[in-house]
């Protein structure tokens, strides 16, 4: 049976799931913090060690302003309203991307890293602001300043996801079927797994199946 350390999801579809339902993207994003909530819990059940999320990417900057304004609203009320929750659970809050916001946003975010730093529990990785390419381009920059020589284990060290443990899976909601610049350094043996289902929809029992289904897979590393 294959272990679970890290399981890594990128939540698509809650516009589409928004518009569906109730006429409004924002609508999708906002039910989408239960699936987030759920997939917590569940990640916590299944004595996982790390849970990362793809909230918001480099590119997502392109969405009309009215709409990113909301997720950043969404994303301060979730931690404002949850932080003591998750920090009673033992979790871990480790934030991952090019972290430019406003004041209020930057400070509630060193504030929720810095309260749940001792935690072991589980470490959920937010991946906000980020993108890969500008993610490696950064690490390379950082590496060539530095005294270490060039190769793959310095390189990590320098990543966003320096002492986190590259993803046992990936999960992505939304039939869609493709990376999105999505930790492309970090996914190179990593079992990928597309959900036909929108985000707000994803649940535990959706969860767990693709946990039993990586349980069953002989991961061979480029060996026989």
């Amino acid at each position: 049976m294959n272990p679970v350390k890290h399981v890594a999801i990128i939540m698509d579809g809650n516009g589409r799931w928004g518009l569906n339902h109730k006429k409004s993207r924002n609508a999708g994003h906002k039910a989408g913090l239960n699936s987030v909530k759920n997939i917590i819990v569940e990640t916590l059940n299944q004595n996982i060690n790390h849970l990362t999320l793809f909230a918001f990417s480099t590119e997502n900057w392109k969405r009309p302003k009215k709409e990113v304004i909301y997720l950043f609203n969404l994303l301060e009320n979730f931690l404002i309203k949850n932080l003591d929750d998750l920090h009673e659970k033992n979790i871990k809050l480790k934030i991952i991307g090019n972290i430019k916001f406003s004041k209020k946003l930057n400070k509630l975010l060193k504030t929720s890293e810095k309260k749940t730093f001792k935690n072991s529990k589980l470490q959920l990785n937010l991946a906000i602001n980020y993108g890969s390419k500008f993610e490696l381009i950064n690490a390379l920059k950082l590496l060539n300043k530095s005294k270490f020589s060039i190769s793959e284990n310095n390189l990590s060290k320098f990543l966003y996801t320096r002492n986190i443990p590259d993803p046992d899976i990936l999960i992505r909601t939304g039939n869609t079927k493709r990376l999105s610049n999505f930790m492309l350094w970090q996914l190179a043996y990593t079992e990928i797994f597309f959900e036909k289902k929108l985000w707000p929809d994803f649940d535990k029992n959706d969860f767990k199946k693709i946990i039993e289904k990586f349980s069953t897979i002989k991961r061979n590393y480029g060996n026989i």
